[in-house]
């Protein structure tokens, strides 16, 4: 996530990283902090898209900070298969740093 922080800097984007390092209890605070300074959210997850904690943080978001939002929430996360063993299919599978920098520019654009 930082490097996809690193490289929208690169291109004149200042990106907020936060890190949750616990879903409970769920930092709402930050998360909705943030969103009211930067009127956009992306959020970054290793776990599939369906029944995720992205899904959970996504819908925080869109609860209690709907109006605070300029573009709709994106989700990156892996894609719904198994997480492979071999490091090329494991690397094609979870979320890179292209991926976030593309959902980036999907809510700034």
């Amino acid at each position: 996530m930082l490097a996809a922080a690193h490289r929208l800097a690169d291109e004149g984007i200042d990106a907020e990283v936060i890190d949750l390092r616990t879903l409970r209890p769920l930092d709402g605070a930050t998360i909705a902090a943030s969103v009211a300074r930067t009127h956009r959210a992306v959020v970054v997850d290793e776990a599939w898209r369906t029944g995720s904690p992205a899904a959970e943080v996504s819908a925080r978001i869109a609860e209690e900070s709907f109006y605070d939002l300029d573009a709709p929430v994106e989700r990156v996360c892996s894609a719904e298969v198994p997480i492979p063993y071999a490091r090329r299919l494991e690397e094609a599978a979870l979320p890179q740093t292209a991926d976030i920098v593309a959902a980036a520019h999907r809510v700034v654009v």
